[in-house]
């Protein structure tokens, strides 16, 4: 007993001697190397906190997580057509929009169709990225670098990856056949699941991380994956290109969304809009080699990166956002069945 009153005493005392609270804490979760260290440090600095980084690998690894249980994040960033999902499942706060100003300021307005709302109600833009392939210049001879028919080429037999990600590669061959890459039509999908499984034979393997270190060191001449992860390794090898395919392409943002439980909705907000500051868009691009929707910051950017990761309005045009078919059963089996066919196939 006399131990605890002296305890107590002890903690009495320091807050009499004026110790200072812990700073505040933001919690990140988000995906692997996504935000440069220096912005974190900057924020930490200009707002006396302390920012936690967690990661996710995939969208549906994320909402598992949270879904379980697991609570304690601020901020969190999905890929669009997730968060519908998250936010039926009552894991989102609104944004208050008058909380962001460099947001109201600063987002382009051309990137609006990147994301699936446009009002912009659970999340903002955080970065849009892009699926095509890279290739070896050196390497491809005269197969079609601008067509999903790439993969069609004999000549580059086991030279070659397709994401192994059932909306990524069976949206490709819809796309090569002229379809939407979110066809709700069998019939569409079994043409696709039939062009896939050609392109099969000409693969090394599925892949989602090989394909960055394999085509930089010519293991491989052709990888299909993302602008983000490319763009990375054509800043350091003249000798790799980028196709985002003629037939049309994948466009996926990834946002900033509020966590409903979120114990730091104020820093939160400000977080978000720190990273519509130019300058700190600047520093995250440079960064992550990924596009955020900042008009002001393009001019800021080194040349070569800007011309990298900076669409044209024409080639975006190309681009269809990938949606969400979570709230339809019957459709999400669909691309399920198509894809357990393609893995079996020989």
């Amino acid at each position: 007993m006399k131990l605890k009153s002296l305890a107590g005493v002890a903690l009495a005392l320091g807050v009499v001697a004026g110790c200072k609270p812990s700073k505040p804490e933001l919690h990140i979760y988000t995906w692997s190397d996504y935000i440069a260290d220096d912005v974190i440090a900057a924020f930490e600095k200009q707002n006396d906190c302390r920012v936690v980084v967690d990661t996710f690998d995939s969208n549906e690894a994320m909402f598992a997580k949270l879904k379980a249980g697991s609570t304690g994040y601020d901020i969190i960033m999905p890929t669009s057509y997730q968060i519908p999902l998250m936010a039926r499942n009552g894991m989102l706060g609104v944004l208050d929009h008058s909380k962001l100003p460099n947001f109201r300021k600063n987002f382009d307005a051309n990137y609006s169709k990147c994301v699936l709302d446009p009002s912009f109600k659970y999340g903002v833009p955080y970065a849009v990225t892009y699926t095509g392939y890279a290739y070896r210049k050196d390497k491809v001879g005269k197969a079609p670098i601008d067509s999903w028919n790439v993969f069609a080429t004999a000549d580059l037999k086991g030279r070659m990856s397709l994401l192994a990600d059932m909306r990524e590669t069976i949206g490709a061959a819809l796309k090569a056949l002229g379809y939407s890459l979110n066809s709700t039509k069998q019939a569409e999908i079994d043409k696709a699941v039939e062009l896939v499984i050609k392109w099969k034979q000409n693969i090394a393997k599925f892949d989602n991380e090989q394909y960055k270190t394999a085509v930089a060191s010519g293991e491989w001449f052709v990888g299909h994956g993302y602008s983000s992860d490319i763009i990375q390794i054509m800043l350091d090898d003249q000798n790799i290109g980028f196709s985002l395919p003629k037939e049309g392409f994948t466009v996926a943002c990834d946002e900033m969304v509020i966590a409903a439980d979120s114990k730091q909705v104020d820093l939160a907000h400000k977080f978000i809009d720190f990273c519509y500051d130019s300058d700190i868009a600047v520093q995250n691009i440079s960064d992550v080699c990924a596009v955020m929707p900042i008009a002001a910051a393009f001019p800021k950017l080194e040349e070569k990166l800007r011309k990298l990761v900076v669409l044209d309005a024409e080639t975006l045009k190309r681009g269809e956002i990938l949606l969400d078919f979570s709230d339809k059963p019957e459709i999400h089996k669909m691309y399920v069945a198509a894809w357990d066919k393609i893995k079996a196939a020989k």
